[in-house]
């Protein structure tokens, strides 16, 4: 009998194995959560800025006992009170003799400016009595590059300028009685030309703006504005005229007496200005004899807010001579009778306890300033200013 492939006596095929299970694959354990560490390196920072510091002054007070002066820094006592100053080369011409260049940049200003919470006054009286205490410095340049600014402030520079030439403190131990040259830049104009007008000599580009001779009060009145949107002041005073220069109050609402009030004050100051300028022109004009330019007879006319050219200026006595920074220069070495002069700075000096100050402080804010390039005006309404119109409607 025939067998067919599947008959009986055929072997059973067996079935191909079975792929093997894939393994299980356990994620590992879950690591232990890494520390911040950006405290330490915050301590880290703060440490090397103490030790720098304290490295530093250590270094100061010994540069001071042994005398030690370096080619380009000078170290120098500093002030108790006050802005903290240090000498540096502007110029080394290998001289003994040093004359010190003292900056006025921007508005004038009796509010703190820097960060140790100087203003612009105290750091000009302190490096006018640094100057003034320092033999070998002969004479100082005032470089002024300002529209003007307070009034009170110009005229306390003012002050300490006329002082500082002539000797008249009562004070025997400063050396004064040093000559100041003015070096106009771009712009000393109103307040900038209050401060420059007590300086022996006054040096100007032809294209400096200067003159501005004026005071000027500004403010804002913004009752038209409350009136559109329904708010009405509400005004307790003892006396009538209290509330003088209020901007909620309608300008019909101010007394005649009151307009006459503030023009009085504005016309007081105005007179006082024109009195610095004819002190201060007369007196240098005679201290020059024949040289530089004495005041017109009829400059008063030009005493109304305008502002002059560098060669519209010396042609009316405002000014002594035409030039630039190193005229002004030459004109110092020659009132002084030398020849040539170390050009020296006075720099604040900044260090880590400034820095701390700011944590430090309770109950006082710090601002973050932001260079744009030019200052802005912050004008407090109700206070007089030396100040260039031009730069008010800037």
């Amino acid at each position: 009998m025939e067998q067919t492939p599947f008959s009986q006596d055929t072997p059973p095929i067996a079935p191909p194995p079975l792929p093997p299970a894939p393994p299980i694959i356990t994620p590992p354990p879950p690591g232990r959560p890494r520390k911040s560490r950006g405290w330490m390196i915050i301590a880290i920072i703060l440490g090397f800025f103490l030790l720098f510091s304290v490295f530093g002054n250590f270094a100061q007070l010994g540069s001071r006992a042994l005398g030690i002066r370096s080619h380009n820094f000078k170290a120098a006592s500093a002030r108790e009170v006050g802005p903290k100053l240090d000498e540096w080369i502007l110029e080394d011409n290998d001289s003994r003799n040093k004359i010190a260049v003292i900056n006025v940049d921007g508005i004038i200003s009796s509010h703190a400016g820097d960060q140790a919470g100087n203003g612009m006054v105290e750091l000009i009286k302190a490096q006018l009595d640094r100057a003034s205490e320092d033999d070998r410095v002969k004479a100082v340049i005032l470089k002024v590059d300002s529209p003007g600014g307070e009034v009170m402030a110009s005229d306390q520079i003012n002050k300490a300028i006329h002082r500082f030439e002539n000797d008249d403190s009562g004070d025997p131990t400063p050396h004064r009685g040093k000559p100041v040259v003015c070096s106009m830049g771009s712009l000393a104009a109103s307040g900038g030309y209050y401060i420059s007008a007590p300086c022996r000599w006054i040096v100007a580009d032809d294209l400096t703006l200067t003159g501005s001779i004026g005071v000027i009060m500004h403010g804002y009145n913004y009752r038209g504005l409350m009136d559109k949107v329904g708010i009405a002041p509400m005004t307790f005073k003892s006396g009538k005229f209290k509330d003088m220069l209020s901007p909620d109050r309608s300008t019909n609402d101010i007394p005649p007496e009151e307009r006459a009030m503030v023009q009085s004050l504005i016309d007081e100051t105005f007179r006082k200005f024109k009195g610095v300028v004819r002190d201060g022109r007369s007196a240098a004009h005679e201290k020059n004899k024949n040289e530089g330019h004495a005041l017109k007879p009829d400059w008063e006319s030009l005493a109304d807010g305008r502002v002059l050219s560098g060669t519209q200026a010396i042609e009316a006595g405002f000014v002594d001579q035409l030039g630039d920074f190193d005229d002004a220069v030459d004109k110092a070495e020659e009132i002084t009778g030398i020849t040539k002069a170390n050009l020296i700075v006075y720099q604040e000096r900044y260090d880590i306890s400034n820095f701390l100050s700011m944590f430090g402080e309770s109950g006082k804010s710090h601002d973050i300033k932001l260079d744009f390039g030019m200052d802005a005006p912050h004008l407090q309404p109700g206070c007089l200013y030396f100040l260039s119109p031009s730069f008010v409607n800037y």
